[in-house]
């Protein structure tokens, strides 16, 4: 809309709109500056406004979800003249960019509006045709005096009203007597609102003259205040409008009573008028004018709206034929396209569908298969996969020629390959999943001559193929249609149409089928090879990412990978779960900024080197001083986010870095949902070490939620406003039980979970938070990465630790602890090779490093046994010469040991070795 004010006025004029319908639009012929519309707040403040429906201020506004209104700037200095406003339904406030171009726009229409008119030659006689143009169309002034009644007006004035000079006695009252009848309620109206907004008064109504003539006449009057702001005097113009409003008159009374049923919509389809016989196929005008056309009941019983939408966007002047359900009769409906919104006829033929049926049924049968055969072009453009592309064959083909069956195969090697098929038992395609092609049957004889094979019977089908009649015939099928496809002049499948009935098939059926296959032909292809980019770009993320979450003793776990809808469906989102010495768990989820294929690429890199990096044993902060290093190397433009989350089930605590990535959700054993605080660090690529971490406990059975950004961001949604969605939502799912803890027993406050071990409950919560925060998958526009991790407490049973003595009585005690502990654990048969590790362990303590020495004995998956010291020294095997008396203790221990290693810790080492359990029995 667009609204223009008069100096000194205090009501905004509409001076145009589109889009808006009729009934709204009234409302908004005169806003007032005071009022709290967008509108009026946009001139009052000078300054863009927006209001959202749900802001209490805006009950002007009855359609949409919100007003942006900008005002228009005034010529030179001055204030602002008028306001442009838009009408939105889409969700949120303008961005910028829309800002931006709203403004520009004001700005273009106020240069057009106050830019001078460019200086006219004066010719001659040119003021006689002035002055002819003002007899043709007289025009008078008039001034009324409101507190005395008295009404003074120019020879002009009197003309049009047809009152004579000589008798008129300068009363209000002698100029209201001229109005007619019917319009007088009207007119008094619309002055009483011109005087109570104190605003400009125009209006448009019928005179009758002395004698019996009815003109029209147009008035524009303007208030004028006192010095208290009373309206004091109303004096403007007025002039003869009788031509023109008999002219649109005539032409309203020839479509109101038109023969055929007659409308006129809006471009948003809202009947805008209607004749007397629309009235009687629609229903009353005063209940359907300013409704959407496909709203009213008789519209919505004959299903036009496909067929009225279809025209209207080629912008033809098309002809549906229709049986109307209210009278049944039949009616050719025309639209014609307009920009002010398309006009619809509907004239009645059913006299003369009843002369000629036949042919009549006929057309409707081309107009409909034209119809489908558009309705197909345009789905097969929207078509992305192969089956898509069946589909939209199925849907559309098969219902315009009456087909049965649908049968699509592609060639590979010597073979026809079945593709997909519609409307046959499963017996049926297991045969013709691979057809050779050099056997004699119809469907390798259309793709081998690129042209068409039609049989019209099965005695038809049994003459040419009788190797293949009888499986034909098995199936209710009389008549087939053999259509190869071909693309680039090269056959690449075949299709086939089959029908219950026999069939001949006409030349233009023939013709229109085989241009179909070629249409079919080049979107099958199309999408095969979309298939098989998307089957290639998935394997490639599944190679990426865990094939496998192992199974520890120290978190339970579940994860889920969601490609981006659009594009290549690889990105550089992962997730990892490394288990590392003593029960611990590195819990790894990161995202490569970008998503194709170099991302991905990256990403793979990146979790090779954590998994290396965290073999090493390395403390979380350098592990990713490392990555910084990685990512930095790969490139300028390469950033890539990551959280790593070190979980040791014997303390109960963890470590924490994150590297611009979002904080995890924890789930505490009681239901409580929060997002621990995390030191921040930037981005890896980004980052200058050393990275911060945090430290905080994790109860055993607390759940861990890792994410990547896609799960809480979109296009629509904030970071912000999607953790607190995901927080609500695992909420939620702990209070339904979706987020049961699995150890038989109940947490705190929750209901029962499941058995020991049984992982379904965490997929359950995957698959909640999944459906929940990306409801549709195929239009994200950001990878998911989703790890979530149930954190599982070391028994205290199964953790034995000793303060050791300094000097060689050490190794004494050592395997004197070894012995009982592993008698208490029932692992007899590990004494042996345990004192043998413990005292290599303890002794090279003793030779090449300083105490305190502390043993530490972890009976889990396996037997862990744990030496810490307080030197840095590295130990590491050496290769002993037959001469050395020593050097051979570490070779000891590899040999009696699965694995060894070493780790650093906050005040020294620690070397550790794992051991196999015996087999039970």
């Amino acid at each position: 809309m667009i609204h223009l004010t008069e100096r000194g006025g205090s009501a905004l004029h509409l001076a145009s709109a589109q889009g808006i319908p009729l009934d709204v639009l009234r409302e908004w012929r005169l806003t007032r500056r005071d009022n709290e519309s967008a509108t009026a707040l946009a001139l009052r403040d000078d300054t863009a406004v927006w209001l959202s429906r749900a802001d209490a201020r805006i009950g002007f506004l009855t359609i949409g979800t919100g007003m942006a209104a900008v005002p228009l700037p005034g010529p030179a200095s001055a204030p602002p003249a008028g306001v442009l406003s838009v009408v939105t339904t889409a969700p949120g406030a303008p961005t910028a960019s829309q800002w931006s171009l709203l403004t520009a726009v004001a700005r273009w229409l106020s240069v057009r509006l106050w830019q001078p008119a460019p200086a006219v030659r004066e010719e001659p006689n040119a003021r006689q045709r002035l002055a002819q143009a003002a007899a043709a169309a007289p025009a008078g002034t008039w001034d009324w005096d409101l507190r005395t009644g008295d009404v003074v007006g120019d020879p002009a004035l009197l003309g049009v009203l047809g009152i004579d000079p000589r008798t008129f006695d300068g009363t209000v009252e002698s100029w209201a007597a001229t109005v007619h009848p019917d319009d007088v309620e009207r007119v008094m109206t619309d002055v009483a609102e011109a005087l109570h907004t104190r605003d400009d008064y125009t209006a448009e109504y019928r005179i009758r003259h002395p004698d019996g003539a009815v003109r029209w006449a147009r008035v524009h009057g303007h208030v004028t205040l006192g010095d208290d702001g009373v309206p004091v005097r109303l004096g403007g113009t007025v002039w003869d409008a009788t031509a023109r409003t008999s002219s649109t008159e005539t032409i309203a009374h020839v479509l109101r009573h038109l023969r055929d049923a007659f409308l006129t919509t809006d471009p948003d389809w809202r009947i805008t008028h209607m004749n007397v016989q629309a009235e009687s196929l629609l229903g009353s005008s005063r209940t359907l004018l300013g409704r959407r056309l496909w709203d009213t009941p008789a519209v919505q019983a004959t299903g036009l709206e496909p067929r009225l939408r279809l025209a209207a966007d080629r912008g033809t002047h098309d002809d549906i034929d229709l049986l109307w359900p209210t009278d049944q009769r039949w009616y050719r409906i025309r639209l014609t396209p307009s920009p002010d919104g398309p006009a619809i006829q509907f004239t009645d033929v059913t006299e003369r569908r009843l002369l000629d049926a036949e042919h009549q049924a006929a057309e409707r049968a081309v107009a409909e298969r034209s119809t489908r055969i558009d309705l197909l072009t345009a789905a097969l453009a929207r078509a992305v996969t192969v089956r898509d592309v069946v589909d939209a064959v199925a849907a559309l083909v098969l219902p315009a020629f009456g087909a049965a069956g649908l049968v699509v195969q592609v060639v590979e090697g010597e073979y026809l390959r079945l593709v997909e098929a519609k409307g046959y038992p499963p017996e049926f395609l297991q045969r013709m999943q691979r057809l050779p092609l050099s056997d004699r049957n119809p469907n390798a004889d259309a793709f081998r001559s690129r042209a068409p094979v039609f049989l019209t019977s099965q005695p038809h089908f049994a003459r040419h193929y009788p190797d293949y009649a009888d499986h034909a015939s098995r199936f209710g099928k009389q008549a087939w249609a053999f259509l190869p496809l071909i693309v680039r002049g090269q056959p690449v499948g075949c299709c086939v149409l089959s029908f219950s009935r026999p069939r001949r098939f006409s030349e233009e059926e023939r013709t229109l089928l085989t241009a179909l296959s070629q249409t079919i032909a080049q979107n099958l292809e199309r999408a095969r090879l979309y298939d098989a980019e998307h089957q290639r770009a998935a394997e490639l993320q599944r190679g990426l990412l865990p094939r496998a979450l192992p199974a520890l003793p120290a978190v339970t776990t579940a994860a889920r990978y969601l490609p981006a809808g659009p594009g290549t469906a690889v990105g550089g989102d992962w997730y990892d779960v490394i288990p590392l010495s003593a029960d611990r768990v590195a819990l790894i989820i990161g995202d490569v900024v970008g998503h194709g294929l170099t991302e991905a690429v990256a990403m793979g890199r990146l979790r090779t080197a954590v998994q290396t990096l965290a073999g090493f044993e390395l403390p979380p902060d350098e592990l990713f001083a490392q990555l910084n290093d990685l990512v930095s190397a790969i490139g300028d433009d390469f950033y890539a986010t990551c959280l790593c989350v070190l979980y040791d089930p014997t303390t109960q605590g963890c470590t924490l870095v994150s590297a611009g990535h979002p904080p995890p959700a924890l789930v505490r054993p009681d239901g409580t949902v929060e997002f621990p605080r995390v030191e921040p660090n930037p981005p890896l690529g980004a980052a200058t070490p050393p990275f911060e971490t945090t430290e905080m406990d994790l109860p055993g059975g607390s759940v861990l939620v890792l994410y990547t950004d896609g799960l809480v961001e979109s296009a629509v949604t904030d970071m912000g406003s999607g953790m607190r969605r995901l927080a609500d939502t695992l909420t939620a799912a702990y209070r339904s039980g979706a987020a049961v803890p699995p150890d038989g027993r109940a947490a705190e406050g929750g209901p029962p979970g499941a058995e020991p071990g049984d992982a379904q409950w965490l997929d359950r919560l995957c698959d909640s938070l999944t459906t929940t925060l990306v409801p549709d998958p195929e239009t994200i526009n950001d990878d998911v990465a989703l790890l979530v991790v149930r954190a599982h407490a070391a028994a205290s049973a199964s953790v034995a630790s000793w303060l050791l003595s300094d000097g060689p009585v050490a190794a004494g005690e050592a395997r004197r602890h070894v012995r009982r502990q592993l008698a208490d654990w029932h692992l007899d048969d590990l004494v042996m090779t345990t004192e043998l590790v413990v005292s290599e362990l303890v002794g090279n303590v003793i030779r090449h490093a300083r105490g305190p020495i502390r043993l530490r004995l972890l009976h889990s998956r396996c037997l862990t046994c744990e030496v810490s010291d307080s030197s840095l020294t590295t130990p590491r095997i050496r290769r002993a010469r037959d001469t050395d008396e020593g050097g051979r203790g570490l070779q000891l221990v590899a040999a009696l040991s699965q694995r060894w290693g070493t780790r650093y810790t906050t005040d020294g080492k620690c070397i550790w070795t794992e051991q196999a359990l015996p087999r039970a029995g």
